[in-house]
């Protein structure tokens, strides 16, 4: 197989494996900016902001890419940077996904919304003292 019909094969979600990876780049870059801004941003907000492949802001697939860049950013030292992405109503804290993947790492979570403001306080602290670190 060339490597462009590797590239050209689809992944799990249905989407080349160039796309996915221009993907999760955008999200990692539109997270990133959130950190040096100090700003948090919804699934709705960010859904429509990703080019690279089509995913709503309920769709499982948003929901993989944050935890691949999540998982990416973490074992740079960077923190779980989804940690950034809310719920636009209700808790307006990040999904399940987020706490399971961060006690997957072996994070201890006795308090949710402790732990929740925490992270984000890790996060926003990295990138305030690397803000010119390439994402």
């Amino acid at each position: 197989m060339s490597s462009a019909q590797h590239n050209q094969k689809l992944n799990k979600f249905g989407f080349t494996r160039v796309a996915w990876r221009a993907a999760k780049n955008e999200v990692r870059a539109i997270l990133i900016e959130c950190a040096k801004r100090r700003r948090f941003i919804t699934y709705s907000q960010l859904a429509p902001q990703i080019v690279a492949v089509s995913v709503e802001y309920h769709d499982p697939r948003l929901n993989a890419l944050l935890g691949q860049v999540a998982t990416e950013e973490e074992q740079r030292g960077r923190g779980l940077l989804s940690v950034l992405v809310v719920h636009k109503l209700g808790d307006m804290q990040p999904g399940p996904g987020f706490y399971k993947l961060a006690e997957w790492f072996g994070r201890k979570i006795p308090d949710m919304t402790r732990f929740w403001v925490d992270e984000f306080n890790s996060v926003f602290d990295y990138w305030q003292q690397h803000p010119n670190e390439n994402p």
